[in-house]
């Protein structure tokens, strides 16, 4: 006797996963398509409609995973600082602790500045867009950076710990003055488009190295 066997039919359980799956990869594609628009014309410049347009759907359908505008501002927030983390911060924990990973951080931040000053930077424009505007799109901003910056300050706080900066050196101006040289670096390179803003940039960043160093105090530093 022969017997046949037939392909069971799909659970309802593996239907709802795949039915899941497929609705997160089409939420991730929007917000990808929402941090290129973004990056162009800001986080204010972001609607359901324009939007539906360059991602080729209903403004129904995109609607439909986020529910509101500002929705999906915070997600593209998020989706940005996701990949700031994965490029900037991420690798440079790779590093030793100390003055190592401070500089790994800063040099992982330059090269983000690279792109960013031909596609923009979702965290100063949106400063600009946001600063006197509270509500939530400007809370996930401001967690966003304030989030990197105390990374950076933990890094350079590490680098005194580990006796590579002068006893008396002020983690959080130092840190202030780092922020400053990247803050610096996009108005003059993108807005202005003055020419060496990206060596002045180091330039600054070695200056700030000898002040806070131990070779500012004549005290040779530790082995890094």
């Amino acid at each position: 006797m022969s017997l046949t066997f037939q392909k069971p039919l799909p659970s309802s359980s593996s239907k709802s996963s795949r039915a899941l799956q497929k609705g997160q990869q089409t939420k991730q594609t929007i917000v990808e398509a929402a941090l290129g628009l973004a990056q162009q014309i800001g986080l204010e410049g972001l609607s359901i409609g324009a939007l539906a347009e360059i991602a080729r759907m209903s403004k129904s359908g995109v609607f439909a995973h986020f529910g509101s505008r500002e929705e999906l501002q915070i997600s593209v927030i998020r989706e940005y600082y996701q990949r700031f983390y994965d490029e900037v911060f991420f690798p440079a924990m790779e590093a030793p602790r100390g003055l190592p990973r401070v500089r790994a951080l800063f040099a992982n931040w330059m090269k983000r500045v690279a792109v960013e000053i031909q596609s923009g930077c979702i965290f100063i424009s949106g400063a600009v867009e946001f600063d006197d505007r509270p509500g939530p799109v400007r809370d996930a901003l401001a967690s966003s950076v304030q989030t990197w910056l105390a990374a950076l300050h933990r890094a350079v706080v590490q680098a005194k710990d580990e006796g590579h900066l002068v006893p008396d050196a002020d983690e959080s101006q130092m840190a202030f003055e780092i922020h400053g040289l990247i803050l610096a670096l996009h108005y003059e390179a993108r807005f202005l488009k003055n020419p060496g803003a990206t060596e002045r940039a180091n330039t600054g960043f070695e200056n700030i190295l000898l002040r806070y160093g131990k070779a500012a105090a004549g005290v040779t530093p530790p082995s890094v």
